[in-house]
């Protein structure tokens, strides 16, 4: 099983929000193979608590857009690490300091990579 069309779609989405907010390290994981809850884990950082807002702000309106809506948001308050749930998608925004420390990309590296362009 890959990752759907929809999820595809929605994933290139959100890294181009993220892209318009200035993210850095934009890359997405087709984890449809291994995880029954989520086809695609996009993961992408921030310099600042503000600019973590501010990816997660465009990413959820460019959601929207296309009629998808988050059913579960973590770690809004803080501004280090923003879970975005969209169900076909699960969108990490993370401050550049965890994004290091937690090195999601080591943990998902077997997974393919989704190409964003």
């Amino acid at each position: 099983m890959t990752a759907t069309e929809r999820a595809v779609e929605l994933t290139k989405a959100a890294a181009a929000a993220a892209e318009d907010k200035l993210a850095q390290d934009i890359i997405a994981f087709d984890v449809s193979e291994l995880l029954a809850i989520t086809d695609v884990f996009l993961l992408c950082s921030a310099s600042s608590p503000r600019q973590v807002r501010a990816v997660q702000d465009a990413i959820e309106e460019r959601m929207i857009e296309l009629g998808a809506k988050a059913v579960r948001r973590e770690g809004e308050r803080e501004g280090r690490w923003v879970l975005l749930d969209f169900a076909d998608i699960v969108v990490h925004i993370q401050h550049q300091d965890e994004r290091v420390f937690y090195a999601l990309e080591r943990l998902w590296s077997d997974c393919p990579v989704v190409p964003l362009s």
